[in-house]
């Protein structure tokens, strides 16, 4: 359990798998074939603004948030997972990837906690650009954006390489 800044308190996600690298290496513990990897980053530039990854505990911001889908759908996120608009996810310019994050919809209320896998959103200042399924569970796909409150809550388990899309397959 993480008391966060105001009192209140949220869950902490303990990771299947080690997630951080360590003096066995950043694989060390993890099944053969795993997609992803844990992620910090060094600082990079998008459209002429830098962003600088980083251990952020205290993360805790209200913004705007969007979402995305179909040009990426199926496509590897920025720590090497398959992104799968249909799953809860998220991308964020400067978190560990992957991390959880419980997002607000402050427009009408609802909360999710969102698996953060990727890097995004570069446009207007957006703080998350969550997954199309996400922005429907939060009621803001069809708006397309929405003010939201961003809590960082820890680390998330790193997953295999299937394990961010569905397949069908003969029973």
């Amino acid at each position: 359990i993480i008391l966060l800044a105001g009192g209140s308190v949220a869950a902490c996600v303990t990771p299947r798998y080690p997630s951080r690298t360590g003096p066995e290496g950043p694989r060390a513990g993890l099944p053969s074939g795993a997609g992803g990897q844990y992620k910090v980053g060094k600082p990079y530039q998008v459209g002429g603004i830098w962003y600088v990854p980083r251990e952020q505990p205290d993360y805790d911001e209200v913004g705007i948030a969007s979402w995305y889908g179909d040009a990426f759908h199926l496509k590897a996120t920025a720590n090497g997972e398959t992104f799968d608009m249909n799953a809860v996810s998220a991308a964020h310019t400067t978190l560990p990837l992957p991390s959880m994050v419980e997002v607000t919809n402050l427009e009408n209320g609802r909360k999710l906690v969102v698996r953060v896998n990727d890097r995004g959103p570069f446009v207007d200042n957006r703080i998350i650009d969550l997954s199309r399924e996400a922005a429907r569970q939060l009621g803001m796909d069809r708006a397309g954006l929405a003010k939201v409150r961003v809590r960082y809550l820890g680390p998330a388990p790193l997953l295999g390489p299937a394990d961010g899309y569905r397949t069908a397959s003969r029973g």
